[in-house]
């Protein structure tokens, strides 16, 4: 059985540097204001390494992967 997981940004941490877009652009785009925007919050297997290193590059800790609810 495969694990869903999901994005989730924390709005008010974020600073809206835009490197999560940059790693993460199947997922993640930036708004007008360089904001993060998630396109779609279930993360593909095969993006499960590429999220993981979006959410250890994010400087404001603000990108997390959780484990989405059945």
């Amino acid at each position: 059985m495969t694990r869903t997981r999901s994005l989730r940004i924390d709005r008010i941490a974020c600073t809206g540097q835009g490197l999560c877009a940059e790693l993460l652009p199947e997922l993640i785009h930036l708004d007008e204001w360089g904001y993060p925007v998630l396109k779609d919050r279930a993360v593909p297997a095969r993006l499960h390494t590429h999220a993981r290193r979006a959410v250890g590059a994010c400087p404001r800790l603000a990108l997390r992967v959780e484990d989405a609810e059945p």
